[in-house]
């Protein structure tokens, strides 16, 4: 009687913890599945537009940019690193740019 209970309490023991350390598995449904690759290809494209919109936000304001130093060095601005003239040949520049575009 004695090896009966502790057969029976160590399968009980056995049980206990083979159901505790069991993880449950929840079924899943068939939608729930292509639903979140459609989310990841969504956020996919939208980060990869908004990429396209900033590259090309940016090669525009470089392009202007560029343009308008063009446009001050056709008319007499030379940008140098220690001009101690610059904010004059840079206003005369503006001026003289000014003045052809009207």
């Amino acid at each position: 009687m004695q090896i009966q209970i502790r057969k029976l309490t160590l399968a009980a023991t056995a049980a206990a913890f083979l159901f505790g350390s069991a993880v449950p598995a929840f079924a899943q449904t068939d939608a729930s599945a292509p639903a979140a690759q459609d989310a990841k290809a969504a956020k996919s494209q939208a980060r990869k537009a908004a990429r396209a919109q900033r590259k090309a936000e940016h090669k525009a304001a470089r392009a202007k940019n560029n343009a308008e130093l063009k446009k001050l060095e056709d008319a007499g601005y030379k940008p140098a690193a220690n001009d101690p003239n610059y904010p004059q040949n840079l206003q005369n520049a503006e001026k003289k740019a000014a003045g052809a575009s009207q």
